[in-house]
This record gives C-alpha cells, structure tokens and sequence, in this order.
C-alpha cells in the first residue's frame, strides 16, 4: 500500500524549499536600489528593494528659494516613484521564484 502522506513530504519539502529561496531574494534585493526624482531632478530619492529610503539629495538652489512647501511636495512626490521603482524591482525578482504566479502574501 503507498504512503498516503508521501505526497503531503513532497508539497512541504517544495515549500521549504521556495521559503528559502525567497528569504534569498529578499536578502539580495536589499542591496538593490531604485531611483525616485522630482522637480525635473530638484529632489533624488533612493530606495532599495526592502523597501527602505537610503538617500535623498535636494539641489541646493531649491534651499536658497526658501520654498519649503514646494520642497516637501517633491521629496514626498520622489519617495513615492523611488518606493513604487523598488516594489517593481521585488515583483520581478519574485516572477523567477513563482513563475509569474500571483501568490498571495508574496507581494
């Protein structure tokens, strides 16, 4: 008679297996970076692909205007673009792990 839970070993080393892989690409897309900009590059925003902001750089001209509301809308407008860069980054990387696959929780 087979192993009724030799299927179930097989479906749960498969798991293990791509947890592991994951955690991997996670690991390396940190050290990955995406950039962000605005104001036609006034503002440069650096994320990286855990989905941290590792720099920004501001045009010093943009200081001496004293425009601070202006200056606050484009760090945040160039966050934004530097995160979504970044979230596109991890998906790709995920596609190599799930095929393309939508898997919830993954991304």
């Amino acid at each position: 008679m087979k192993n009724p839970f030799g299927n179930m070993n097989n479906i749960l080393k498969q798991a293990q297996a791509m947890q592991e892989q994951m955690a991997r690409i996670q690991e390396q897309a940190a050290s990955k970076t995406a950039n962000g900009t605005a104001g036609g590059g006034i503002v440069t925003v650096t994320a990286n692909g855990a989905m941290q902001i590792v720099t920004v750089a501001i045009d010093p001209e943009i200081i001496k205007s004293g425009d601070v509301d202006m200056l606050q809308d484009l760090v945040v407008a160039a966050s934004n673009e530097a995160l979504r860069k970044a979230k596109e980054l991890m998906e790709n990387e995920m596609k190599s792990l799930t095929g393309g696959m939508k898997i919830p929780g993954l991304m």
